[in-house]
């Protein structure tokens, strides 16, 4: 069992390793995509499945509140919070609508449209990334090796990997470096504004 742990954490980190030192410029891109959003008064819109769904809300919650600086929050929603629009969507539509028909309703140009799907061909992710880009917001997806998402989005953070929980630990140290390098776009001097 020892073994294990040690050959599950060197896994991990390899992973991690290979996908944030290949996706160094993207990054950067999202980063500049993220920032600028929100300094010229928009918001970013966060949503995913499962443990995706949960990074979501974990990301938001590091926009919204704050990462490691004193700052003002940063205007972020998780779409996958309210139960009730979840569910009424899925029951009176479809649940490949549950994203898309929130961002037709709180998106604006301007706005990011940030997707998270291991598969990276979730239904329901990429269907809000089109109502996003019809709507005139900037699109950002995280995904494994690519899938149908890492095709429609301005941006793509990508992780080669197959196993799930290797994406998804990747995705959360991705999404941390850019709520690090965000505060660092709009906050230089490391305080609130």
């Amino acid at each position: 069992m020892e073994a294990l742990i040690h050959q599950l954490l060197e896994d991990s980190l390899a992973v991690k390793r290979a996908a944030i030192t290949a996706a160094v410029a993207d990054i950067l891109a999202a980063t500049e995509m993220l920032a600028t959003a929100i300094a010229s008064g928009h918001k970013i819109l966060i949503f995913g499945n499962g443990g995706s769904a949960a990074d979501a809300q974990h990301l938001a919650a590091e926009f919204v509140n704050r990462f490691e600086i004193e700052r003002r929050p940063l205007p972020t929603l998780a779409l996958t919070t309210d139960t009730s629009v979840l569910t009424s969507i899925a029951n009176d539509y479809a649940f490949e609508q549950i994203f898309a028909k929130q961002v037709q309703a709180l998106g604006n140009p301007g706005d990011v449209a940030w997707g998270i799907s291991t598969s990276g061909n979730s239904p329901n992710v990429l269907a809000a990334l089109e109502a996003g880009r019809h709507q005139g917001l900037r699109t950002l997806a995280m995904v494994g090796r690519g899938g149908r998402l890492g095709a429609e989005a301005d941006v793509v953070l990508r992780v080669p990997a197959d196993v799930t929980a290797r994406i998804q630990e990747t995705h959360i140290t991705m999404g941390h470096i850019l709520c690090a390098l965000v505060d660092r776009y709009l906050f230089p001097g490391g305080g609130t504004r």
